[in-house]
């Protein structure tokens, strides 16, 4: 029988155990997740398809040859902002799971008792993907100084085909890995979390970071997974982007099941 219970508040706030996994049990999580999806498909696209919107929005708007060097740090580091947006989906899974009803009261997971550590949260990787940009604009600058592209096909060859090119592609993707890497480990369990218990921000976030460096390769593939996963959702003018981020949002909940305890 499907009933509508409350979401579970209560948590220790001493100690939240955290298991060990193993790269083996990514294939369990996806296939829950794409197990969520094909089940709730409707509500699944309804609550992440403003995720793509904005992103064709903010293509849109920087499109112009002046600000053309930050249109790939936009693309990359709007992934940041991933686990923020699939605070919905979580919720649709945890109903799933626990035999709920799952429907649009999905977003009731913003009652006033959540909403401000999920704020805080959400705010905290807002301030990284705003200092992603910020720095990739430093390293723009200090290649190639004020110069503005002519053309697109102008920018595409300085940029693949001279020494400075190389040397804004090697200094751009390390010093956005490095962003990657930070987003990844504060976020990765902590934002499940938070829509599955009362635990408070710094709690989510030490779990998360617990998580990550207890499964550091496991964790590693996961997150190669989902760079990949978004990759491919990006080609088709960010469209894509309405299915794999559903069903990487789904299988987000059931890894953050598998490796903290109940």
């Amino acid at each position: 029988m499907i009933v509508n219970e409350p979401v579970d508040t209560q948590v220790s706030l001493a100690h939240l155990h955290v298991r060990k996994i193993a790269p083996a049990d990514l294939k369990e999580v996806l296939a829950k997740g794409l197990d969520d999806f094909m089940a709730m498909p409707t509500y699944s696209i309804f609550l992440i398809v403003i995720y793509p919107v904005v992103g064709l929005i903010l293509l849109r708007l920087t499109f112009g040859y002046a600000l053309l060097p930050i249109v790939f740090p936009l693309i990359a580091g709007f992934a940041l902002l991933g686990p923020f947006a699939a605070i919905g989906l979580y919720e649709m899974s945890r109903r799933r799971e626990q035999r709920l009803v799952a429907s649009w009261n999905a977003l009731d997971v913003f009652q006033m008792h959540r909403i401000r550590s999920i704020a805080i949260l959400g705010a905290v990787l807002m301030g990284v993907f705003l200092a992603w940009l910020s720095v990739a604009m430093l390293i723009y600058e200090n290649i190639f100084g004020n110069w503005t592209p002519a053309t697109f096909t102008e920018f595409v060859l300085q940029v693949f085909t001279t020494p400075a090119g190389y040397t804004l592609i090697i200094a751009g993707c390390g010093a956005g890995f490095l962003f990657a890497v930070v987003a990844f480990a504060i976020s990765v369990v902590s934002f499940p979390l938070l829509v599955d218990r009362d635990a408070g921000v710094a709690l989510a976030v030490l779990t998360s970071i617990r998580a990550v460096t207890a499964n550091p390769v496991t964790m590693a593939l996961w997150g190669l997974i989902v760079v990949s996963a978004l990759a491919v959702g990006f080609l088709p003018f960010l469209i894509g982007l309405s299915i794999v981020l559903p069903v990487l949002g789904h299988s987000t909940w059931h890894l953050y099941r598998k490796v903290v305890e109940r």
